[in-house]
């Protein structure tokens, strides 16, 4: 079998059932996607009730942290008009550029992959996302 590259499956569900049990306790209903470090989807929840246009934000939203290694609302506020990323969110076949993804290190400091929240405020979204990465 060949060795994992970036995050596991096992390490991908226990950051998705984290991110669970915040939106629970939040009382929000939110889909949370987990990418591995070649931005492959790994684990995938949708909360019964949550947005269905959600699920593509989510899923976008990881791939985009993971792509550019940055949490995504960072991401907007370089992309904002005269920003130097201004647009960036038509490249790579859609990206998210407003908070709910961030990037996943491993016990080594190394990024394995991302997570991506959506379903609720951005402000929430992020926190949820932020629970999530903190699992590992």
């Amino acid at each position: 079998m060949a060795a994992a590259v970036g995050v596991t499956l096992e390490q991908a569900q226990k950051m998705v059932a984290a991110a669970v049990a915040k939106s629970t306790e939040m009382g929000v209903l939110m889909n949370v996607a987990v990418v591995d470090a070649g931005g492959n989807l790994t684990a995938f929840a949708h909360m019964d009730g949550a947005w269905l246009g959600s699920i593509d934000i989510s899923i976008k939203k990881a791939r985009t942290a993971r792509m550019f290694d940055m949490p995504t609302g960072a991401i907007g506020g370089l992309s904002q008009p005269g920003g130097p990323l201004y647009a960036i969110e038509h490249s790579n076949g859609g990206l998210i550029t407003f908070p709910g993804g961030v990037p996943v290190t491993g016990a080594d400091g190394e990024l394995i992959g991302a997570i991506g929240v959506s379903g609720s405020t951005v402000e929430d979204d992020h926190a949820v996302a932020e629970a999530g990465a903190a699992a590992l």
